[in-house]
């Protein structure tokens, strides 16, 4: 994820507008799933399982005094799985406690559900350091900003072939507090999760909840959502305004982008910086929308979200490279920049560059991520020119996002050689070692 290259603090904008702008009503099958089960929650009815389901409830309450979710997950049904862990972070998840015996080691809790009933708790601390910089996750006495692939941990989960759970979650607030998520619009604690690629679901993407301002609307087919703490510095307009500005031409390459989209947004001492999640992003509130050096840490973050792409040993380059690339043509496109300035863009990036003596490793920033933009540009302009201009590198981020997950050289080059009909030169190793131009 990108950092950006500008670390001062940003002059605070005028004070923000709060409350909630409710955007677009709900249009589709899926939202009105979501919100007609969550009343049915809130109702207190629940729809009966089959013998190829079964019931997982989660609940989650917020404890500012000890710092502290208390979570709960209750599974019932004619059939459960015959076992469950949970790979846990042993300095956050702590405490567990079940209706059925627990064997917990330090990375990992196997619970084994018996009869058509059980359950298990435990304590989530939500206090965790990304560095000296800063929290990436932190809870005060008015507001909670987390991710939710935090807050409960990763699942493996043994079972009959075929039985899958219908989940749902459900926050407990202090009073005068509010929950935002990527899940349903702001305000909903209780929400339905369903993921057809898991079995049994668990929360995914950044929350923030506690006293805070919101402001959302309908960008294309997007529900956009920008929130943050009341009393911060954050540009939630101006924010909403940018997205409305730069998101569609981003949608005309990445059509598939989530229908929701979170962003949540804090000031010290969060993480100064950006950082992204399933159909979600954190950005620290003194981050300019646009850069100095003409890319946009908001607009990095987004394709991250779009290409849900992680790199092997040696590609990193590659997912962050289409991150600053698009951070930056997507700007030029809307005309955020000019042509003149975009080019100078690529000219300091050529510059940076230069101080990166390969690609190939595990994490890109800085110079080895300036050099993956210049090595996408020329490979945008060998498409464009073996294909006359039919078919451009928007056609080969559009496919690597199609299935997202890791990414290689190999596979980029397959993407790239399906694309224009034959190997791209640009991408050929021995090419990737050399620095490329601006000619």
């Amino acid at each position: 994820m990108r950092t950006g290259k500008f670390k001062e603090r940003q002059p605070a904008s005028e004070a923000p507008q709060l409350g909630t702008l409710s955007g677009s009503p709900l249009r589709n099958v899926g939202m009105r799933t979501i919100a007609f089960t969550a009343l049915l929650l809130a109702l207190g009815i629940s729809m009966p399982a089959s013998a190829s389901t079964y019931e997982a409830k989660y609940k989650a309450e917020f404890q500012p005094a000890k710092g502290v979710i208390a979570v709960e997950l209750r599974i019932h049904g004619e059939q459960l799985p015959s076992r469950i862990r949970l790979r846990i972070d042993p300095d956050r998840h702590k405490h567990f406690r079940s209706t059925d015996k627990l064997e917990i080691s330090r990375e990992e809790v196997t619970w084994r559900p018996r009869g058509n009933f059980s359950r298990v708790s435990y304590e989530f601390t939500v206090n965790h350091r990304r560095s000296a910089n800063g929290y990436d996750s932190l809870m005060s006495e008015e507001w909670a900003l987390f991710r939710g692939d935090r807050l409960v941990p990763r699942l493996r989960v043994t079972a009959r072939p075929g039985l899958t759970a219908r989940t749902t979650f459900e926050f407990v607030l202090p009073e005068g507090w509010s929950i935002a998520t990527a899940y349903a619009p702001h305000g909903t604690a209780t929400f339905a999760i369903d993921d057809p690629k898991r079995s049994l679901d668990r929360p995914l993407g950044w929350m923030l909840a506690g006293k805070i301002g919101v402001r959302a609307d309908k960008l294309a087919h997007v529900q956009a959502t920008i929130a943050a703490p009341v009393g911060e510095s954050a540009r939630r307009q101006d924010t909403l305004a940018f997205l409305n500005w730069n998101l569609p031409y981003l949608l005309e390459v990445f059509d598939d982008f989530p229908a929701r989209l979170l962003v949540v947004s804090a000031g010290d001492p969060m993480w100064r910086g950006g950082l992204s999640g399933p159909s979600s992003m954190f950005l620290h509130s003194d981050r300019p929308l646009i850069s100095e050096n003409r890319t946009s840490t908001l607009l990095h973050e987004l394709v991250h979200i779009a290409m849900r792409l992680r790199g092997d040993a040696e590609s990193d380059w590659i997912v962050e490279g289409f991150a600053e690339y698009y951070s930056v043509e997507t700007l030029r496109r809307s005309g955020g920049i000019s042509e003149r300035r975009y080019n100078q863009a690529l000219a300091d990036m050529h510059h940076w560059a230069k101080r990166a003596p390969t690609l190939f490793k595990k994490s890109s920033k800085g110079a080895t991520t300036a050099r993956a933009v210049l090595v996408l540009v020329a490979a945008d302009r060998e498409i464009r020119e073996k294909t006359n201009g039919r078919k451009s590198l928007d056609d080969v981020a559009r496919a690597l996002a199609k299935d997202g997950g890791e990414v290689s050289l190999m596979r980029l080059q397959k993407a790239a050689a399906e694309v224009v009909g034959r190997p791209l030169k640009t991408f050929e190793r021995k090419q990737l070692n050399k620095l490329p131009g601006l000619e």
